[in-house]
């Protein structure tokens, strides 16, 4: 600490270089921040309260398999089954697939049942009653309607390409949720009545309630083990997991984030080192005359480091500012998956990343340093650097 004065002024000496240092290695931690935010929502986070309790049974094969309808009522008597809903991805297209915005998720579901598995649905009682008791009614969320510039009453059409059938909705409930708040809603008993008999009586998924958490921990195991001799198979799985499978139907995201992460980090230490050697290439003789003066090789060697890790912290400072602000257009445009509304520079998130420009700050000026601080003093003294 004693040295702490030298260490701010030589670092910032070559203020052009410094600032250009700092700035590069701000862009590129910028861009790790925001991928460990992300990560940390996928893979860290626990799930919300509201999702604490609900499990997701799907076919074991795949999302995109559906399953009999009768597994529904059968999972219902289980002990420790609040409540159970049917959740069908449709699909379909909105008006044209050209805009981006009018991609968004579209699940029939059984009105009733859906407010009381996901009770953070928030709307006006007269919506939820409309939406209960009407065959063609739809719901969904504020900022998808936000976005669509969809209002209460509008008529909207569902193009079917899963299912081959055209939906003509009625909207008639604007909800507020956490999470999953992109979402549309519709009556499924209305898609049944279109399709064909044989195709009625399918689920994609069911939604199940527990009474409790001990009770959740334990329904997965024993629902899969109930199917486990049927023709059709099931998982089981909380509805954070369920959230992950479903966006890793996108690609592998886990080795995704991980690779770009080791990327960004070998960069910045590719620039860091660089900028070091420079900034000790050219003080040699001053290290002489530290040493001439009565400074240790390990006092030497660490000022030089010190000078690094001062540099690489302003520049993770500066990446968890950009990274803030880059999180809140993430939380924006999460849209389709939900998880990311949650991406947030959290302390944990930003202590990772200045531990990471620590780190680059000492490995890049450690082989700098250490040449440095080891020359002999009549060698330092007669570089002409």
């Amino acid at each position: 600490m004693k040295y702490l004065s030298l260490i701010l002024k030589n670092g910032i000496r070559n203020k052009r270089r410094s600032i250009l240092t700092i700035i590069s290695v701000g862009v590129s931690l910028c861009l790790l921040g925001v991928l460990l935010a992300v990560y940390a929502v996928f893979y860290v986070s626990e799930a919300p309260p509201e999702q604490a309790l609900r499990l997701v049974t799907r076919n074991k094969i795949s999302l995109t398999v559906t399953m009999p309808g009768y597994y529904r009522d059968q999972i219902a008597k289980l002990p420790g089954v609040q409540n159970i809903m049917t959740n069908n991805w449709f699909g379909g297209v909105y008006k044209d697939t050209r805009d981006p915005n009018n991609f968004f998720a579209r699940f029939g579901a059984e009105p009733e049942r859906l407010l009381l598995v996901r009770p953070e649905l928030k709307m006006p009682e007269d919506q939820k009653q409309a939406f209960v008791k009407e065959r063609t009614a739809c719901i969904l969320g504020k900022p998808l309607a936000d976005k669509l510039g969809i209002q209460l009453g509008q008529r909207i059409q569902l193009k079917g390409d899963i299912y081959p059938v055209t939906l003509e909705l009625i909207v008639r409930g604007i909800y507020t949720a956490n999470t999953n708040d992109e979402v549309l809603y519709f009556n499924q008993e209305y898609l049944n009545e279109l399709l064909p008999v044989a195709r009625r009586s399918n689920a994609g998924a069911f939604y199940v309630m527990a009474d409790s958490l001990e009770s959740a921990s334990r329904l997965g195991k024993q629902i899969d083990t109930i199917y486990y001799n049927f023709p059709v198979q099931t998982k089981t799985e909380s509805e954070q997991a369920f959230s992950l499978a479903f966006a890793s139907s996108l690609g592998n995201i886990k080795k995704f984030l991980l690779s770009i992460c080791a990327a960004v980090m070998f960069t910045v230490l590719l620039v860091s080192a660089n900028t070091m050697a420079m900034s000790v290439r050219e003080r040699v003789k001053e290290v002489g005359v530290l040493k001439t003066l009565g400074f240790t090789t390990e006092a030497v060697m660490g000022i030089i480091l010190g000078e690094a890790a001062v540099i690489s912290l302003l520049g993770g400072l500066v990446g968890c500012l950009l990274a803030s602000f880059l999180c809140v257009g993430l939380r924006a445009a999460g849209g389709f998956l939900p998880q990311l509304k949650q991406a947030a520079m959290t302390p944990g998130v930003a202590a990772t990343t200045l531990a990471v420009a620590l780190d680059i700050g000492l490995i890049s000026s450690f082989i700098p340093a250490w040449s440095a601080s080891h020359t002999p003093i009549v060698d330092a003294l007669k570089t002409n650097i």
